[in-house]
């Protein structure tokens, strides 16, 4: 037996599934290291772009993009903290409202089973088996109620670690653009080539990983996110040549 077989059927095992189902993992963390760190490249990048674009000095682009580095990720990591929160006070009110329905007026609920599970191809005996046996507990009841009827899911991303994932890849990605400046490689045009070619190379890398991670071609994956980032980037090279062309023609 293959080796992928091998994994397939261990992972198949009563033990596997019962503790799968115990603790289950909830949602990855690699979405808030994507928002992060694509975030943090287009933030810091398009300070560069943006200086380039208005003939700033290298002090200037060091200063506002360390600037944003710092308040912006923290913005992202609070905002993605709260929105984690929020989430999941929504999944416990609506919880909560079932077993308040389910208590007031569980005829009503009950029928929701039932037709529920009707949908899903049910009828006759097994049917009345089916709503009898969940209606006898409650938690299975509720459990039910929020997974067919709310599409809601207890078992989400957790608020912390959401935070510091956040915070972390916009900090860590976001800093790449910067490494030419705070090295003084060569005149500003040289610097900003680097950075460009770094930045590319970031989210490229970025669009790669997300594309291997969920299972879609790596290349598209990698090609669509250093468009989006190449766009934000010529943006701000943009505004800022307009700026300048405006204010110190």
């Amino acid at each position: 037996m293959a080796r992928r077989d091998r994994d397939l059927v261990s992972e198949h095992s009563s033990a596997s599934i019962r503790n799968r189902l115990r603790y289950p993992r909830g949602e990855s963390a690699l979405g808030d290291f994507m928002l992060g760190g694509v975030d943090g490249v287009v933030t810091t990048f398009a300070v560069v772009a943006g200086s380039a674009g208005g003939q700033l000095t290298t002090v200037i682009v060091i200063i506002l993009g360390i600037a944003n580095l710092i308040a912006d990720g923290f913005s992202m990591a609070v905002s993605n903290y709260l929105g984690t929160r929020a989430s999941q006070e929504e999944v416990r009110q609506s919880r909560s409202d079932e077993e308040w329905q389910i208590t007031e007026f569980p005829e009503g609920e009950m029928a929701e089973i039932r037709q529920i599970f009707e949908q899903k191809g049910f009828e006759g005996a097994t049917l009345d088996e089916i709503v009898s046996v969940i209606s006898a507990d409650r938690k299975v009841w509720v459990d039910t109620m929020m997974a067919e009827e709310l599409r809601l899911s207890e078992v989400s991303k957790r608020p912390a670690r959401a935070a510091l994932t956040t915070f972390v890849a916009f900090s860590l990605c976001g800093s790449i653009p910067l490494i030419p400046f705070l090295g003084s490689f060569g005149t500003f045009d040289e610097m900003f080539r680097i950075s460009t070619l770094l930045g590319a190379a970031t989210f490229f890398i970025l669009g790669i990983g997300k594309g291997w991670a969920v299972g879609i071609s790596p290349l598209r994956s990698g090609l669509q996110t250093l468009a989006v980032g190449g766009a934000a980037a010529a943006l701000a090279y943009a505004a800022g040549h307009f700026l300048h062309s405006m204010f110190a023609g």
